[in-house]
């Protein structure tokens, strides 16, 4: 099965990359005139268009959409209405009736709609999840989660729409509940209405907390995740790909019970790959994404409320 990409970038030219080396680039669509000569000499014989009319009225099935996020909403409309399976890179959108609207046009005309959250793909979150199934930390109580780095810095979109979408959907997935409140703190240092640094506290249903920080005004580059259960504490290293099974607790005489830890998974799968082979796969066999245009939905939810927080 064939896709076309739309938009080769910062981070569709890995994209780009990925469904070539899967033999399963048919086009790329981008404006950048620099972009298209150097896609054509590193991809020699590879159908590249200025606009994306060529790609719409094609019969490509698919099309994998990684422009800026302002632009998402309407060429993902544009394709779905076109009879195109979609995938759309993060943020799917940037409101909650945007992608409420992508979806039910999905739906409507039975099209696959699927968002880019790469790390649902990462093998080790993949595993977390069912490390916390198991019961292997007991009962989950908290996680804690870092995207920090001297980043690229947006004049539309925040931080945390823009470095913190990874991490919500992931929070989503690994406690599988929605969100019964979010709190949010932030600060603006270059831009007076964009935050370049915020802390986000959601509670589940149960009382299971999830805690984000993410900044992009950050002297070191830190990504990782802290798991904490009743019965243990999983710490999940995004940058070596490992995680650390910690047997700590506090009993309930308030005495430390440690005993001991040791690296529990290690290695990593080329999650994008994972990621747009899942994506062909459900084209090609009709069926729902992990990352489905719903769980979309509920991700941009928890931005959107986020968002409001600041300006309320």
């Amino acid at each position: 099965m064939k896709a076309a990409v739309i938009g080769a970038g910062m981070w569709g030219k890995n994209i780009v990359r990925t469904l070539n080396s899967m033999d399963s680039l048919d086009c790329v669509a981008e404006l950048d005139a620099g972009l298209r000569s150097g896609l054509a000499q590193t991809y020699p014989g590879l159908t590249i268009h200025d606009t994306i009319d060529p790609v719409m009225e094609s019969d490509v099935p698919a099309v994998c959409i990684a422009v800026p996020a302002p632009w998402h909403y309407e060429i993902a409309k544009k394709a779905l209405e076109r009879g195109k399976d979609v995938f759309v890179e993060k943020p799917m959108t940037l409101s909650v009736d945007d992608a409420q609207d992508l979806v039910r046009i999905a739906r409507e005309r039975e099209r696959i709609l699927m968002v880019g959250h790469l790390l649902l793909y990462q093998p080790a979150v993949q595993w977390i999840k069912e490390a916390i199934s198991s019961g292997m930390i007991g009962e989950l109580k908290s996680i804690h989660q870092r995207r920090l780095d001297l980043g690229r810095a947006r004049d539309v979109e925040n931080v945390l729409w823009s470095l913190g979408v990874h991490d919500v959907a992931v929070a989503l997935f690994l406690i599988g509940k929605k969100p019964e409140s979010i709190e949010i703190q932030g600060q603006r240092v270059l831009q007076p209405t964009i935050e370049d640094d915020v802390h986000v506290e959601m509670t589940f249903p149960g009382g299971v907390k999830n805690y984000l920080h993410c900044s992009w005004l950050w002297p070191v580059k830190d990504r990782g995740m802290m798991v904490i259960g009743s019965e243990g504490m999983l710490v999940y290293n995004e940058l070596e790909q490992n995680v650390t099974l910690h047997r700590k607790t506090i009993g309930s005489d308030l005495k430390n019970v440690d005993n001991g830890s040791e690296v529990v998974y290690e290695g990593s799968g080329q999650p994008l790959t994972l990621e747009l082979t899942h994506f062909l796969e459900c084209c090609a066999q009709r069926k729902t994404p992990m990352s489905g245009g719903e769980s979309g939905v509920e991700v941009i939810k928890v931005l959107q409320t986020a968002s409001e927080r600041f300006n309320s």
